[in-house]
């Protein structure tokens, strides 16, 4: 029998670069623990839309959504077509005067005097103000935007108006500046202004300091820049940082349709690294095509599950445009609010000004710390898949002390982000393979009875389970200390190479395997080696069934790679939407699929078919799949914007439901068998 020697000293480095990870570890959730403070804001045209369709006083329904739990509301630039709709500014063009004029419709002496004289152009547009801060603020923001050779002010008897030369339909859209109407009336009525201003074209430090200026005096939650463009892009970016430094804004970034870092906007890497990362906080808002669709209990939950696993703090919430059966519009969007506030508010968040991260890096010695760690984990691996290495230590340790320097002297010097990156992939693939070769060669020294009781058989290979999740978990605390910091908290940065971690460890733990069972005989010595077994299995003739057969199994393990990661585009059914949730229901963190259902239930039937000694191919197909469940575990921590305790507690509820499923699978399988052998039993007596 191959004996696989597992070095002392490789597993003492891999235990220290453990105690760096966790103090990481400890550190990162005390970070992520103060930062607990969510924003629920809602669109202020939103209110003001609402209040019109029920017939409310705008005060009233503003009224129900602070008692409700909204902290802010977000005010947009206001436009002509906003402005046409409430009368305070109107935008008229002059082909409309001019026929107004001819059908009699103008009787103001003053503009039937001024239109006579020629002065009407049916290509310009005419700006008349019925709110004179209104109607100043427009001018400004249209001479910034067109210029004064666009933007004329002229006298119609004793009143001033704007002639603007430009396209009516194009004005009606054009963005015209923060309305201090607006954010004055959300601060009165008790709420935050989220402010969604937008950027200029070839911004000037000057329109910078403008927007800001139209904001000064009033109370704002968060700044969150409408648009592609971050305002002062492209060239004055940093009038916009200081602007917000001066004045303590947080900047809120829009988490991407595909919820993973954000949607794109010119200036946003340069703004949040300047700002500082301690200023930033993600924002997301269900998609417009989405939340008709949701019912009211799914869309509470989906809040509460993007607070907790992707640090969410800016909950932008749409209003409903249809009521719920039962319910009025405003019944309707009132329960909707006070529903997700009463839900943050149980899962322990606070409502408020959006909290952000405060800029956590950890030490560079305890990051160094971790760097041997990996290396001695890669090194351990090939010595426990080539012989020849495994029987020459003082190999072992040259290899390890060349790859131990390589990792940690650049995270000293303070570099080294593309080595932890590969320390963090090599962590995710490596561990999880290391547990269940250990598994491997920890039962082939066993002496086993067949006649063991289903009860041993079960207690035995959950208490297994366990203790390989527990050594996978090394690779999850590894993934985390390699990482953690408050960038890749932020999604900043993520990391790279989720779908390879799906499937390296089973490539892995193949290898290990077919070095030392023979997948043919059942033999558990003197194997041929990895590469003779593969050339058995590449010249084995293959039937139709069984060709059959690995066209299904790789289309699964197509699927099963499409489905990881956020933009596959692989769609999941309706019944699994409805089982994940209940799970979240029914957990802390829902477990995932592929520890619940695949590959912690395999690794408990590969229990039983190893003690009541099945065939070995079946014996090697299980261990692979259970291999899945296992790498999926420490995989779930490489997303590193959920934090550290939900991902661990995600991880064991896997662990306990899936071997708990495993252990009913055991049960079934072993009435099965008796079944079977009391069938043949008769066959035979007859």
């Amino acid at each position: 029998m191959k004996v696989f020697h597992y070095s002392r000293i490789l597993v003492a480095f891999i235990l220290i670069g453990l105690v760096a990870s966790i103090v990481i570890g400890m550190e990162r959730h005390q970070v992520e623990v103060r930062n607990k403070t969510v924003d629920l804001a809602i669109d202020y045209e939103d209110v003001v839309r609402l209040a019109e369709m029920e017939g409310r006083p705008v005060s009233e329904v503003l009224g129900y959504m602070k008692e409700d739990g909204i902290t802010s509301l977000a005010v947009y630039e206001t436009t002509f077509k906003k402005l046409n709709e409430n009368g305070k500014a109107v935008a008229t063009p002059g082909a409309e005067l001019l026929k107004n004029y001819q059908n009699g419709g103008i009787t103001d002496p003053a503009w039937r005097s001024f239109i006579e004289s020629g002065r009407v152009k049916g290509t310009e547009v005419y700006v008349t103000g019925h709110d004179m801060g209104t109607f100043h603020e427009v001018k400004e923001d249209l001479l910034r935007r067109l210029g004064s050779d666009r933007v004329e002010s002229i006298m119609v008897g004793s009143t001033e108006v704007l002639a603007v030369k430009a396209n009516y339909k194009e004005l009606l859209k054009m963005n015209l500046g923060m309305p201090t109407d607006e954010m004055r009336a959300v601060n009165e009525a008790g709420f935050y202004v989220l402010a969604r201003p937008s950027n200029y074209l070839n911004a000037s430090a000057d329109d910078v300091r403008a927007v800001f200026a139209r904001m000064e005096g009033f109370d704002i939650s968060e700044v969150v820049f409408s648009g592609k463009e971050m305002l002062g892009a492209p060239k004055s970016l940093q009038t916009t940082i200081d602007m917000m430094k001066e004045r303590n804004l947080t900047l809120g970034l829009i988490e991407a349709t595909t919820q993973l870092q954000f949607y794109k906007q010119t200036g946003l890497e340069d703004i949040s690294k300047n700002l500082g990362y301690d200023k930033i906080a993600r924002l997301y808002s269900i998609p417009k095509n989405e939340q008709p669709k949701l019912k009211i209990d799914t869309a509470v939950e989906r809040w509460s599950n993007t607070d907790q696993e992707r640090n969410i703090r800016i909950d932008l919430m749409r209003m409903y445009d249809k009521p719920a059966p039962s319910m009025t519009l405003l019944e309707t969007n009132r329960k909707y609010i006070s529903d997700t506030r009463t839900k943050l508010l149980s899962k322990g968040y606070v409502l408020g000004k959006a909290g952000t991260f405060e800029n956590y890096y950890p030490s560079k010695l305890l990051r160094a710390a971790i760097m041997p760690g990996v290396a001695a984990a890669a090194v351990l691996y090939l010595s426990l898949v080539i012989p020849a290495l495994n029987k020459r230590r003082r190999l072992q340790l040259g290899l390890f002390v060349v790859l131990a320097l390589c990792c940690a002297v650049p995270v000293l010097m303070g570099n080294g982000n593309k080595i932890r990156v590969l320390a963090a992939l090599a962590s995710a693939n490596l561990f999880p393979a290391l547990a269940v070769i250990w598994q491997l060669d920890r039962i082939r020294s066993l002496a086993v009875d067949k006649s063991a009781s289903i009860f041993k058989v079960v207690v035995t290979g959950f208490i297994a389970l366990i203790v390989t999740g527990v050594l996978s978990a090394f690779g999850a605390a590894y993934i985390s200390g390699t990482l953690a910091d408050t960038e890749y908290l932020l999604e900043f940065h993520v990391f790279r190479g989720i779908k390879l971690t799906f499937v390296l460890p089973i490539i892995l733990v193949a290898i290990a395997f077919l070095q030392r069972y023979d997948i043919f005989d059942g033999r558990m010595d003197n194997t041929e080696g990895v590469m003779a077994q593969l050339k058995r299995i590449l010249d084995a003739p293959i039937k139709l069934k069984s060709f059959i057969a690995i066209l299904v199994v790789l289309a699964a393990a197509v699927v099963f790679v499409a489905r990881s990661g956020h933009t596959s585009g692989m769609p999941v059914p309706q019944i699994e939407l409805k089982f994940r949730a209940l799970l979240e229901q029914a957990f802390y963190a829902r477990p995932r699929s592929k520890e619940l259902l695949i590959g912690h239930p395999a690794f408990m039937i590969a229990a039983m078919a190893f003690w009541r000694k099945w065939p070995t191919v079946v014996f090697f197909i299980l261990v692979l799949v259970a291999t899945i469940g296992q790498g999926s575990m420490v995989e779930t921590f490489a997303h590193m914007r959920t934090p550290v305790y939900m991902s661990m507690m995600r991880g064991i509820g896997g662990i306990v439901m899936g071997g708990a499923i495993g252990a009913v699978l055991m049960v079934l399988i072993h009435i099965w068998e008796i079944i079977l052998q009391k069938a043949k039993g008769r066959s035979e007596a007859a």
